[in-house]
């Protein structure tokens, strides 16, 4: 049972309130969203780890709070546009923190957490590199973290490392607004490892992205409400599920994202509860509570939850109608399934799948797509299932083209590129990786892969994970959920595969979680998983096996390859050397 709130603190969420003032678009700046959304009742509510109510916090009180914040920020020595550090709690000082910022108009930097079994030398040389990337004039975080914020200030040359607590107080002042043009925030793309890549997001950008996901890919009313367990330290969790609903006066309920990871299933208790009609995923979440409940559970109604979003990673078909049927008794429906595509150098959407349609999937003949880059139906063991993840947004473009630079009609293979008014600024004080990316008239290479189908993108992978094997283009995600979904003992992000040079030649190279100790479990689960991928992909693999927790992860919680393929060649699993 969860506990609807602590010894001392309050006994209601905040209130959906589809009565309140409200406004779709139209807001020049984050402040000026945050300004109307004030006058209104709705506001959010924060739960902890058991699903207790922490706190609530009306829109008003957030302005009111962040105002006063912006000038002790400034009494701490800070100028405008100084980029600022912020651990990105799921807490109200996290929030607070990001929009005292903006009235200050200086620049947030959301932070990650420690990983959960990261050690304290790993997270002050991720978060000194971080710094030193924003160029940070401060970083503020929770108290508990505060001695490995010092050292990584320190390694940074980031003068400032300190709780929120101990700014000096300073009297209420007129601040200048900020103008569309200024940076709202640097938010650290999610494939960050060794050399942290900043993305610049303007007013102007972000208050686009937030246009077009609210007003059309949502098409949100005054009914709605949204409900998120996603980091805010990730685009997904902050413009998704802080930003874009406060700019359509939505009650946001949010709930930190290591309870999700323990209680997944508090997931659903408290969109049943709440009765929120907008939550988003990464596949895996959807995977994960099909695999620990369904929809029998007493008192479980999600039949006002309308659009269930899918994005941050490769959206798979399989695991989300799992979901659904397994839901359908709590009035689930799987209409609701909205399977978008997006990344933070496009501030968050690019296209976005419509609530209330049936999920669009094509089958696809794998052989065809790998040789000749052109997509055909197929049937049988080498085929597989792409998911439609809808048109591009209002106001943007998308191309997908070949490598001359070609543009491809539908149904063919290439490198995706976009442009619009939601896309970043630049690679924070990197314009040669800037410059990789951005062309002089507007256009992103996104360094994804994918195809256009029914007008529609399908994204495929990434350009930088693909693996080239006698002629064949291998998609590295085909091989990792082939061993997941037919290896009853794997679990999904169980797997990684990649290529590595042997002898002049591409050697593959698959890594496999392991929680058994047994020699002859072990032996048996290398022997299936090498069995299986020759059987149904045609490929001769290496199998490693690797620890439980082993292999490594983004801010995002998608799989890194490159870090699992850099510590693989590194030694760091302790792998034997081929005969």
């Amino acid at each position: 049972m969860i506990p609807t709130s602590n010894a001392s603190g309050p006994t209601a969420p905040a209130p959906t309130a589809p009565d309140r003032p409200f406004r779709l678009g139209g807001f020049a700046t984050l402040i000026a969203a945050l300004d109307f959304a004030a006058a209104g009742p709705t506001g959010l509510t924060l739960y902890g780890l058991r699903g207790e109510l922490v706190e609530t916090l009306s829109y008003a009180e957030l302005r009111e709070r962040a105002r006063a914040l912006a000038g002790r920020l400034l009494a701490a020595g800070l100028k405008t546009h100084d980029r600022v550090g912020l651990v990105a709690e799921t807490d109200a000082d996290f929030i607070t923190a990001f929009f005292a910022c903006q009235y200050a108009r200086l620049t947030p930097a959301p932070l990650p957490l420690p990983a959960p079994l990261g050690g304290r030398e790993a997270y002050v040389e991720q978060i000194g590199r971080m710094l030193a990337s924003a160029q940070a004039g401060a970083v503020f975080g929770p108290e508990s973290l505060l001695p490995w914020l010092k050292d990584a200030a320190a390694a940074a040359g980031t003068p400032l490392a300190a709780t929120i607590a101990e700014l000096p107080e300073a009297p209420a002042s007129d601040l200048a607004p900020p103008t569309p043009d200024d940076p709202c925030y640097v938010q650290f793309s999610s494939g960050s490892t060794r050399t942290p890549t900043g993305v610049l997001c303007t007013h102007r950008a972000l208050m686009a992205n937030t246009f077009a996901i609210t007003a059309h890919g949502l098409n949100v009313t005054a009914e709605d409400r949204a409900f998120s367990w996603l980091p805010l330290y990730h685009d997904m969790g902050l413009v998704g599920f802080l930003l874009a609903p406060l700019s359509a006066q939505m009650t946001i309920d949010l709930m930190p994202t290591g309870a999700f990871v323990r209680r997944p299933l508090m997931w659903l208790d408290l969109i049943s509860r709440n009765r929120a009609t907008i939550s988003f995923s990464p596949t895996f979440g959807y995977e994960l509570c099909a695999r620990r409940g369904d929809g029998s559970r007493e008192g479980l109604d999600l039949s006002h939850w309308r659009a269930a979003g899918c994005g941050g990673d490769m959206v798979r078909p399989g695991p989300l109608m799992d979901f659904a049927e397994r839901y359908a008794p709590a009035g689930f429906k799987a209409t609701a399934f909205s399977p978008c595509y997006g990344m933070a150098e496009a501030t968050l959407a690019l296209t976005m799948g419509s609530p209330g349609r049936e999920l669009s999937f094509d089958t696809v003949d794998v052989d065809r797509m790998e040789r000749d880059g052109v997509v055909q139906p197929g049937a049988g063991p080498r085929a597989r299932m792409f998911v439609r993840c809808g048109s591009v947004l209002p106001g943007h473009e998308l191309q997908v083209r070949d490598d001359d630079g070609a543009v491809l009609p539908e149904g063919r293979v290439g490198r995706i590129f976009v442009r619009g008014p939601s896309l970043m600024r630049e690679y924070f004080g990197d314009p040669e990786a800037s410059a990789r990316v951005l062309s002089p008239d507007g256009w992103l290479d996104t360094g994804d892969l994918g195809y256009v189908s029914g007008g529609e993108i399908v994204p495929t992978g990434r350009a930088k994970d693909l693996i080239l094997l006698n002629g064949r283009n291998v998609w590295p995600q085909d091989l990792e959920w082939t061993a997941e979904s037919e290896i009853e003992r794997l679990r999904s992000g169980d797997v990684a595969a990649f290529s590595v040079d042997q002898d002049a030649a591409e050697q593959l190279v698959v890594l496999v979680q392991s929680r058994s100790s047994d020699p002859d479990v072990r032996r048996t689960l290398v022997e299936d998983v090498a069995a299986l991928l020759r059987a149904r992909h045609g490929v001769e693999a290496r199998v490693e096996l690797v620890g439980a927790h082993a292999l490594p992860q983004t801010s995002s919680g998608k799989l890194s390859r490159a870090k699992a393929r850099a510590l693989f060649l590194a030694g760091a699993f302790g792998q034997e050397e081929p005969a």
